[in-house]
């Protein structure tokens, strides 16, 4: 998430109230999670093992719960929560806006394209050309979609991510403020849903076809000409790569990714990042000739069994 215009790390020091250590007219750019930083943005870190990697990350200044050691070109803001602070500037910079319409009047809609009865339009959202919204589809603020898009009924776009702390009154919401964004000629099953990224985009490349009841994670990036079967669920941070196939049922943890034009057949457990142009199977998913022959194996155990015991 970029700021609309540069703010000053004593600006942003005022907005949560922290103390902060660099200069105060050091410029802040935006904010966003370790995985997609860049030079400029505001990172949290509250754990110790992860202090390091935010520390060298390409952010430039980071918000930490401990005094440490401020790296060379680079700012702190010492927080006693940043994982609070950091749901603070999300609402300061993208503060939830209320729509009374069911197609808002900031949305821009393209030419030739069909909205049916029941959508919602949230703000800001960007429609392409050719596209066909089908009825009771939900496009939440913010979001983008090209041009030649099908979006089926009942699916849902820019969704909260599923992102929590646990605290001992309950888990605290990691409030989202990021977007979807579908590239052109994508297809969209029915009640599908699609988070939208926690600051930055989760996001749908060209030419992917996305069967009915799919999740999508926050962040993830499916890329160009994908195929996704019916109730596959994709967690966060995910990256599928180009002319992957996920066959029904398929599930992916997150963080991971899976390479150029991989196949993984149903009702598999993507576990780990899988190399590219191969066939996978099982959970936790195995190349599947491999897989398969293990399965054969375990089906011969009674045989061995009995013949042990003779």
């Amino acid at each position: 998430m970029k700021f609309p215009i540069p703010y000053s790390l004593g600006q942003i020091a005022s907005i949560i109230q922290s103390e902060f250590i660099g200069h105060e007219d050091f410029k802040v750019l935006g904010m966003n999670e370790i995985h997609v930083v860049e030079a400029g943005d505001i990172v949290f870190v509250d754990h110790p093992k992860y202090y390091d990697k935010a520390l060298s990350s390409k952010a430039t200044t980071i918000l930490i719960n401990k005094k440490v050691a401020c790296p060379v070109g680079k700012a702190l803001l010492i927080s006693d929560d940043p994982f609070r602070d950091f749901n603070k500037l999300t609402n300061f910079f993208k503060p939830f806006e209320k729509s009374l319409l069911p197609i808002a009047a900031s949305a821009k809609i393209g030419k030739n394209t069909i909205i049916q009865p029941g959508c919602f339009i949230g703000n800001n959202v960007v429609i392409g050309d050719n596209c066909l919204i089908h009825a009771n589809v939900s496009i939440y603020d913010n979001c983008i979609i090209g041009n030649h898009v099908t979006i089926h009924a009942g699916t849902v776009i820019g969704a909260d991510a599923f992102y929590y702390k646990n605290r001992l009154e309950g888990f605290d919401k990691l409030i989202s403020g990021g977007r979807v964004v579908i590239e052109d000629h994508v297809d969209i099953g029915a009640l599908c849903t699609i988070d939208k990224g926690v600051t930055g985009d989760t996001t749908i490349q060209q030419g992917a076809k996305i069967d009915n009841q799919v999740q999508i994670g926050h962040d993830t990036v499916i890329g160009k000409k994908c195929l996704i079967a019916s109730q596959a669920g994709i967690a966060g941070c995910v990256i599928v790569e180009d002319e992957v196939t996920l066959w029904g049922q398929v599930g992916v943890t997150s963080a991971i990714t899976i390479g150029k034009k991989a196949v993984v057949l149903a009702q598999s457990g993507i576990s780990k990042s899988l190399e590219g142009g191969k066939t996978y199977f099982g959970s936790p998913a195995e190349e599947a000739r491999e897989k398969l022959k293990q399965l054969a194996h375990v089906k011969r155990i009674p045989e061995i069994l009995k013949k042990i015991e003779k």
